[in-house]
């Protein structure tokens, strides 16, 4: 058994996805900083059948990262899928001209040292197996910068930027990079951006392996 490694778990997106996989076969690894929220979605999930355990880890904590993937693959099986998918944090959200240099730190070790993290904690078991899938999960900021967020538009610039070179060197490896992007809100009835919908979107990236940036419906005009 392989597991599903999931960097931001929660119970919208978060949970469909690990559930998605789960059924699928994976094991799955709940990564969050809420150590209550885990112990409930772990349970949620066993009520499916789904062999899951949380690992408790804070992305701008890095060594805390590292080790919690560590303690997964060992505990669980190797990572052969990843997701990374946090919820940037509200103070990240300052508009461009309030933005300083030193407000920037905590977005870029959100979204390019965590996901450089994650990605050096999985890559040998990866390789190990001879496949993989590295998802990552941004908002329109990453492609559409928007001067109202000026820092989570220059941290998911770059972690996009990231993803796209992983694609490009890890294809002869026959790991798969990829990134998806949701332009608005994340609703229960919306068609194309439920969680359920974006749970068997990211599903179908990993089976299908086609191309790098896809989005869950069109950016608005």
């Amino acid at each position: 058994m392989t597991t599903f490694g999931l960097i931001g778990a929660g119970p919208g997106l978060g949970l469909a996805t690990a559930r998605r996989f789960g059924v699928a076969g994976h094991a799955v690894a709940l990564i969050a900083r809420n150590a209550e929220r885990l112990e409930e979605m772990t349970a949620e999930l066993a009520h499916d059948d789904i062999r899951a355990r949380g690992f408790t880890a804070d992305v701008l904590d890095i060594e805390s990262l590292t080790t919690a993937l560590h303690a997964a693959g060992t505990t669980l099986g190797p990572i052969e899928i990843l997701q990374y998918s946090p919820v940037p944090q509200a103070h990240f959200m300052k508009p461009v001209l309030d933005t300083s240099a030193d407000d920037l730190d905590a977005p870029l070790t959100f979204s390019v040292k965590g996901p450089v993290t994650a990605v050096n904690a999985v890559l040998p078991g990866m390789r190990e197996l001879g496949r993989g899938t590295l998802l990552f999960v941004n908002g329109s900021s990453a492609v559409r910068p928007n001067p109202k967020v000026a820092g989570t538009s220059i941290a998911f610039a770059a972690e996009s930027a990231y993803a796209r070179m992983l694609h490009d060197a890890l294809a002869p490896e026959n790991i798969h990079a990829a990134h998806l992007i949701i332009p608005g809100a994340i609703r229960p009835e919306a068609e194309h951006s439920s969680p359920d919908a974006l749970a068997q979107r990211l599903y179908d990236i990993h089976t299908d392996r086609d191309g790098f940036r896809h989005y869950s419906e069109p950016l608005p005009d």
